[in-house]
């Protein structure tokens, strides 16, 4: 493995490895204000929700790498201590891509990407009026992490309004996780996209006091076939399946074919165990799955 150690890399070279290795990032597009009424547009990848009560996202608008200036978002939050933080789908990241551009002071990235300014109910800052979701949001305090180039200034953004389009919705009122489209920053000129074919769950262990990987069985632990996402799910199993149940499994038509097949061969009769117990945590049949791994 190689070991980087950060006071020997230049700003350029940890802004590389860590872009890369801390992703995919949520983008905040931020429009801000400043007090002589110029309008700001510009995405931000540092960026994520830190408090649901209150709630408060935080976005930095760090220091450019190359030559330690500012960026126009930090300047008018110093000024109006307003923003909003406009989310990001794919139909709009490659105009977000095109407000990041450098324009000069004045310049409306609005009118430059191809957005609609849409007022805000509450703050000074327009919403974009092509985002799915927009936060209107009051700055509560700006904090600077450093003066050096690639510094980063902690924006803490307490969200008073949150806008929703009715078309990422599902019939509860709930934002739809498959419709919202979302995209995400990579390294580089990365992002990477969030749909339907590449969402997935893992079963939160808070309702539930899981076994732990440390109570399945040593062979099951060093299985060669079993992952260790395998046996994440194993382990959040609450309890460990009874004598009886374990006795039962043995009658599933796929069970049975493999102890009939695998007679005197234990090692191959473990390794087709363990590939049925994967088929069936790839249904999310985890109760069955570790009762097979249990014979």
């Amino acid at each position: 493995m190689l070991t980087l150690n950060t006071a020997d890399l230049s700003p350029v070279q940890l802004q590389n490895y860590l872009q890369y290795a801390i992703a995919p990032r949520p983008i905040c597009f931020a429009s801000t204000i400043d007090l002589a009424g110029n309008i700001n547009l510009s995405p931000f990848s540092f960026f994520n929700l830190f408090s649901t009560n209150p709630p408060v996202c935080i976005f930095s608008p760090a220091r450019r790498v190359r030559d330690n200036t500012t960026k126009h978002t930090l300047e008018n939050v110093l000024e109006v201590k307003e923003c909003v933080i406009n989310i990001i789908d794919y139909a709009m990241v490659q105009q977000t891509s095109l407000a990041s551009t450098e324009y000069a002071k004045g310049v409306n990235e609005f009118e430059k990407a191809g957005f609609t300014m849409l007022q805000s109910a509450l703050v000074r800052p327009p919403r974009v009026a092509e985002a799915p979701v927009q936060l209107e949001c009051m700055v509560t305090d700006v904090i600077p992490l450093g003066d050096k180039n690639g510094a980063g200034n902690l924006v803490l953004a307490e969200i008073k309004l949150i806008h929703l389009k009715e078309e990422i919705l599902d019939e509860e009122g709930k934002i739809d996780q498959a419709k919202i489209d979302l995209v995400a920053r990579l390294g580089g000129d990365w992002y990477c996209r969030v749909t339907p074919d590449n969402l997935f769950k893992v079963a939160k262990p808070l309702t539930t006091l899981g076994i732990g990987i440390d109570n399945l069985p040593v062979a099951v632990r060093n299985s060669v076939v079993l992952t260790g996402n395998d046996l994440g799910m194993l382990g959040n199993i609450e309890n460990l399946p009874s004598a009886e149940e374990i006795d039962e499994i043995q009658w599933n038509a796929n069970v049975k074919d493999i102890l009939d097949a695998t007679i005197g061969d234990a090692q191959q009769r473990e390794r087709e165990l363990h590939e049925l117990a994967r088929q069936f945590l790839a249904i999310g049949n985890v109760a069955d799955a570790l009762k097979v791994v249990l014979l």
